[in-house]
Order: structure tokens, then sequence, then C-alpha cells
């Protein structure tokens, strides 16, 4: 349902929703370089400061679905700018923390506004414009998650190495408001949605075949993509032999190769997203095979890097598109809940992936064979995608 006039040109307010997505995305990822800081700062074991990472992926996949359905009948700025005001109280939490329970609490509230924030912001943002401009305005918004790994999380790490972990959250509240602020003046009132599911509605979306199968592909693909990324720094230091110091500017370009994709598997996604899919993921398994085969020239690994980053990242408009596309064909009004799901679906995915990565580690295979493994786990989602398109591929025609 749409709340407001589409256009063909890009709103100013759907780039409010990409600075939003900046603040949460670096809130998302800076914590795996604050651990250390804040271990030693609590006096906890790096594995206590580790549950950080999972609450904060557990309330996204969990908190994030359970909430867009409860908030579903709340007109869509008033619930964005609830949703940006309980991030800033999350992050103020960390900032006042003296302790690994106040810290908590703020990851388990952080990452459920985080999957609340994107369920609808996606839609907002696609329903602003045409509908050959849907996929590049999902992009969009999740660029400002992209962007965040590049630019976000190596400023946070560097304010909360040099100032202290809490000035790295105050930096976050402050720019939560910010984003509240600009929303504010840029976002119209969005129509009163007239069609919401209930909780007790959840499993009719996930007992949608073609739904689940766009969700399957996702945590596959990200299994596949973190099954490496996780490793990616030890990788680099003891197989290719890279210092400290260039892999951080090695990630720096992975970084620009995902921020690319993203916006790039945007214009694509646009007409044919099923389609597209279907190549994305067979390049995006493709890299992980040649980075098997490479690790050990410095020149060919930098370039593929910068590949995998392109491929591995080009797909998620495509996914959110399809997901909230499938979904409301059968069960109008569940566009949300089911974006909801998607984004918990990567986040399923990445926790997968460095739990299978770090087996595949202390195993005989040793950090070598996490390229290839990785590109296994894209070559099921991969078929997935094959079927869904030949599924889907009457409508896309």
């Amino acid at each position: 349902m749409r709340g407001q006039v589409t256009s063909a040109k890009i709103p100013f307010a759907i780039w409010a929703l990409t600075f939003c997505a900046f603040g949460i995305g670096t809130t998302e990822f800076v914590i795996v370089g604050l651990l250390p800081t804040i271990a030693n700062d609590l006096s906890i074991s790096i594995s206590s400061a580790g549950l950080l990472v999972t609450l904060y992926a557990l309330g996204v996949a969990i908190g994030g679905p359970v909430f867009t359905v409860l908030t579903g009948k709340i007109e869509r700025k008033k619930l964005l700018h609830l949703t940006i005001a309980v991030f800033i109280i999350g992050n103020t939490i960390a900032f006042f923390a003296n302790n690994i329970i106040l810290l908590q609490l703020s990851r388990v509230i952080t990452g459920t506004t985080h999957g609340v924030f994107f369920a609808y912001a996606v839609i907002i943002a696609s329903n602003m414009v045409t509908e050959n401009k849907r996929a590049t305005a999902i992009s969009l918004v999740f660029a400002g998650l992209m962007i965040s790994t590049v630019i976000g999380v190596p400023l946070g790490t560097y304010i909360g190495s040099h100032y202290g972990w809490k000035m790295t959250f105050l930096a976050v509240v402050i720019w939560g408001i910010l984003g509240l602020l600009i929303l504010g003046f840029s976002l119209g009132k969005q129509a009163k949605p007239t069609e919401t599911l209930k909780l007790k509605d959840l499993p009719k979306v996930l007992k949608n075949s073609s739904v689940l199968m766009v969700l399957l592909s996702n945590i596959f693909a990200y299994t596949g993509t973190f099954v490496l990324f996780t490793y990616l720094s030890p990788v680099l230091k003891n197989i290719t032999g890279f210092s400290l110091d260039t892999i951080n500017f090695i990630l720096l370009i992975f970084g620009v190769g995902v921020a690319l994709g993203n916006i790039t598997g945007g214009r694509i996604s646009n007409r044919k997203p099923s389609k597209t899919l279907v190549y994305l993921f067979l390049f995006h398994a493709i890299m992980l095979f040649i980075l098997s085969f490479v690790l050990t020239s410095k020149p060919i690994v930098i370039i593929t890097l910068l590949l995998f980053g392109f491929f591995a990242y080009s797909n998620v408009p495509a996914l959110q598109l399809l997901v909230v596309k499938l979904s409301e064909r059968k069960f109008p009004g569940s566009g949300g809940i089911a974006s909801a799901l998607n984004v918990s679906a990567f986040n399923i995915g990445a926790a997968s992936g460095s739990f299978i990565g770090g087996l595949v580690a202390d195993s005989t295979l040793t950090l070598q064979a996490t390229p290839w493994i990785g590109g296994f786990f894209v070559i099921v989602a991969l078929g997935l995608g094959v079927l869904n398109w030949q599924r889907d591929k009457s409508t896309e025609e």
C-alpha cells in the first residue's frame, strides 16, 4: 500500500533513511573492533564480551519480526520515529553502562530496533518511487548499512581505542538524534496501514513456499559469505602474508566493493529480480572458488576480494524486493513482516557462517579451506534461486 505519490526521481527522504541506516549499521559492526577494549575495561573475558555480538543478532532475528508484527497498525512515519528514538535510548544505555549486564541489555534493544527499522524503511522507500525504481530505492536504504562497514566501523573503532569505547556509543547517539531530526523534516506522513498481520499470522508467511525459498537462499548465501569473511584477517595474515596495516587497507577495498555492489545490484534488480538473483549468486560462488586458488598471490587476492565484496552484497536489493513482493502477493499487508524476516535471515546466515568458519579453522582443513567451503553454501543458494526463478518466470516476463 502506498502512502504518498510515487516519483521517478529519488526523494530526499530516502537519503534520510540511508543516513539513519548508517548509524544502525555502525552500531551493529563496530562492537567487533571494540571487544578487546570492553573486555579489559569491564574485567571480563573476550568470550563473555563476544556475547554482545550474539545478543544483537538475536535481537534482529527474533525481536525484529515479532515487534514488526506487534507495531503493524502504527502509522509508518510515527513508527520509524519511535524506532529511532528507542535506538537512541539503547545506545545511551551502552554509554552509561558500567557492567556487562547493562551493555547486553543495550545490544538486545538496538538489535530489535535494527530489525524493525529495515523492515519498514525499505517498504516506505519503495513506495516513494515508481515500480521500475523500487530495487534502486531499497539499495539506497541498505547502502547506509554497507557504507557503515567502510567508514562508520573504522571510525568508531578509532574513537573507541583512543577515547574509550563509551565515546563510540555517544557518537552513535548523536548520529541517531540527527537522523531523527532529518527524518522528521523530510519524510511525509504515511497512510495508516489498512491490512496488517497479527502475531498468530506469522507462521502463514513462513508457510508461503516462495517466501521461504527466498529466505533460505538468503541464509545459505550469507552463511557462505561469513565462513570466509569472519576469518578474512587471519587468512590474509597467515596465508597470503599481508601485514596488519595492509590488511586494514584491503578490508577498506572490500568495503568499497560491498557498497558498489549494493548500489549496482539495486539498479539491475528493478525489472527481473528473480533472474538477476541467479546470476548474482553464480558470480558470488565463482569469486569464492577463485579465492581458494589465489590466496598466495597478493595482487590477485586484492582484485578478487574487491569483486567478492561486490557480488556478495549485490543481491541484497533483489532478495529484499522479492521477499516483500512474493509475500504481499499471497497475504496483503504482510510486506513488513516478510521484510523483517529477510533481515533475520541475513543475520542467521552471518551467525551460521561465523560458527562454521570457526569449525573449519580448527579442523585439519585449516583456514585455507574457508573460501571453497563457503562457495558450496552459495551454490545451494544458487540452486534455490534457480527454482524460484522458474516459478516466478511467467510473472517477471
